[in-house]
């Protein structure tokens, strides 16, 4: 059945939209028609989205689904309803499942249980090296056989710069990019927080900028030579997005991505006591460095805003600091911490919110593209901007609770959300 999308306020800086209109979506999951007054087929259901946004559909560039291996902390089921309730309609999952996702078979299994249980798009990222050890190149060929979109040992970096090199030669040739998790392991240490001040304050060991800033100049390098595409993920240092900055401006074929955590929070939230909901790899940074961040996102430099959603079981987080793992969630948090703190702040407008959390996602990645236009599909993101949340752990729904964000109260909610021109959310509830 076609649907019309009514007083709906349409962004889209691709097509040039910003104004309420009507968006026709036709029972072939395609937009039909966008304009004013728009004839329809007998039959048509309406939807009022009155004081409501309609964007493309976002896509998180970096989640952890956890399945297979960890189904305690996440399925392709929870993970991807809670991805919608945040108002993805995609997300890209990485590779460090148990067993690691290296060869064809896993991707093949992954994309069947999208298929089968996941309520939003899933886009398949294969390992690097096999095991994510560094040490052989993964079964690169296959996977992009079985539908693997791009190449990641995220969770630990390729060590060895020769190593690194070979993937980018060889994983060139097959057009798809390679995300970098930029850690010198060396420099890391057994870090458990940023280095500096507040480290030693707080009597925990350090992890210092220069362990990021030192692989993404060296994989920098790499893409220069090699001229495979790089994408550099979770991005959360001055020098670092100085950086990509200057591979951007030098014409090199790099984009990276940033999160909520080290958009909005610092080092200095851990003063308050050891909540392990706030240790993440890499660790939350400087106030300095959170500015540059929030510059890189309103001048351009930062290509999409990413969740890096990696949940945790409650016993894992309720270790002690330098125990318990790295990681938060964060797909249901991301769209409403972005309104909050930089809509309506006046930092950005939502066509910028677009290019970060829809369009620059896929380019990055290097998936379809997607526009509010006749004859694209009709994968739609529906956003109250009013609405106000409070992060509760009743309120999340994935099956981990780990959020740095728990006790906030935040501004906006998505509150529908269609795939292929069917609601996948409606009224804030899943619906399939």
């Amino acid at each position: 059945m076609a649907l019309l999308l009514r007083n709906a306020h349409l962004i889209d800086p691709a097509e040039g939209l910003d104004a309420v209109m009507e968006l026709l979506v036709g029972d072939d999951g395609r937009i039909a028609a966008v304009g004013l007054e728009l004839e329809t087929p007998q039959g048509t259901d309406v939807f009022d989205c009155m004081e409501k946004l309609v964007m493309p559909g976002l896509v998180d560039a970096h989640t952890h689904l956890r399945e297979p291996g960890r189904e305690d902390e996440e399925t392709v089921h929870s993970g991807t309803r809670a991805a919608a309730l945040g108002g993805f309609t995609a997300v890209c999952a990485m590779p460090n499942t148990a067993p690691v996702a290296d060869e064809g078979a896993a991707i093949r299994f992954l994309v069947e249980r999208a298929a089968a249980d996941g309520a939003v798009r899933v886009h398949p990222i294969g390992a690097i090296t096999a095991g994510q050890k560094g040490e052989a190149l993964a079964e690169i060929g296959d996977m992009v056989a079985e539908g693997a979109v791009a190449f990641s040992d995220d969770g630990r970096g390729v060590q060895s710069a020769g190593m690194m090199r070979l993937a980018m030669d060889y994983v060139k040739a097959f057009g798809v990019p390679v995300i970098a998790h930029a850690e010198d392991e060396a420099l890391a240490a057994k870090g458990s927080m940023n280095e500096g001040y507040v480290s030693t304050l707080m009597g925990l060991p350090g992890i210092p900028a220069a362990a990021e800033d030192v692989m993404v100049a060296r994989d920098i390098r790499i893409c220069e030579l090699t001229g495979c595409g790089l994408h550099v993920a979770h991005v959360s240092t001055a020098g670092s997005l100085a950086l990509v900055r200057d591979a951007k401006e030098r014409g090199l074929p790099v984009t990276c991505e940033v999160t909520p955590h080290h958009l909005f929070l610092t080092e200095d939230v851990l003063r308050s006591g050891y909540d392990t909901n706030q240790k993440m790899n890499p660790p939350l940074r400087t106030e300095a460095d959170r500015k540059a961040l929030a510059e890189g996102v309103v001048d351009g430099t930062v290509d999409c805003i990413a969740t890096d959603h990696a949940p945790h079981a409650a016993h894992e987080k309720q270790l002690e600091f330098e125990l318990a793992p790295f990681g938060t969630i964060g797909l249901q948090t991301a769209l409403p911490l972005v309104n909050t703190h930089l809509v309506a702040t006046g930092r950005i407008g939502w066509d910028r919110v677009v290019e970060l959390m829809a369009h620059g996602p896929r380019r990055a990645i290097g998936l379809p593209a997607l526009h509010l236009a006749a004859g694209s599909v009709a994968d739609l993101t529906i956003f109250d901007p009013e609405a106000r949340v409070e992060v509760t752990p009743e309120w999340i729904a994935s099956k981990s609770r780990n959020s740095a964000f728990i006790g906030h109260r935040l501004l906006g909610r998505a509150t529908e959300l269609l795939v292929g021109g069917r609601f996948v959310v409606r009224g804030g509830k899943v619906v399939v």
